[in-house]
């Protein structure tokens, strides 16, 4: 079966793609993907995956603003990365990660996600480092709030920025869905 990789930002896919990662998306995680899931992977660029069957991977960076001692950086943030089930263990989704982290590297000061278990195999096989300091958020309500749940899972990718020192929390910049 021949694959084709495709990268574009979102402004560029059609509905019609949309859909199709979408759809890709609900599948692959379970009915556990909401819309704030959904639109934390949109304003940036996409990897697209295509088989004879349609779509089979995706994946996406996007921006956001991260404080790290003292300073603000750019990351590149990977989003939405789902393999489907028929194509699972095939090397896409490394395909589809050696893209974003192409962008990442080029492109930003660090590369961030936040990874569930089964995921975080491919990305540390990649070179990606569990973040081991505090990860916060910067709520237009609360202020700088932690986010306990997101520690542990939180992966870096240092890009233009260097390393970093987990001395140091990460302040992501604040979006929907990230402080209840």
């Amino acid at each position: 079966m021949t694959t084709r990789v495709r990268t574009a930002h979102t402004a560029e896919l059609t509905p019609a793609e949309l859909d199709a990662v979408r759809g890709l998306l609900d599948a692959a995680f379970e009915g556990d993907f909401g819309d704030e899931d959904w639109d934390h992977g949109l304003g940036g660029m996409h990897v697209l995956a295509l088989d004879d069957s349609g779509l089979a991977a995706h994946g996406a960076v996007v921006m956001r603003r991260v404080r790290h001692s003292g300073r603000w950086l750019r990351a590149g943030y990977v989003e939405n990365v789902a393999v489907r089930a028929d194509a699972r263990r095939d090397g896409l989704g490394g395909r589809v990660m050696a893209e974003l982290e192409r962008v990442v590297d080029r492109a930003y000061d660090l590369g961030a996600l936040s990874a569930s278990d089964d995921g975080a195999r491919l990305y540390t096989s990649r070179g990606w480092e569990r973040w081991t300091g505090r990860v916060h958020a910067l709520s237009p309500r609360d202020g700088i709030v932690r986010l306990p749940d997101e520690e542990g899972g939180t992966y870096v990718r240092t890009a233009l920025a260097g390393s970093l020192d987990p001395a140091h929390e990460l302040v992501f910049d604040w979006r929907d869905g990230d402080v209840l």
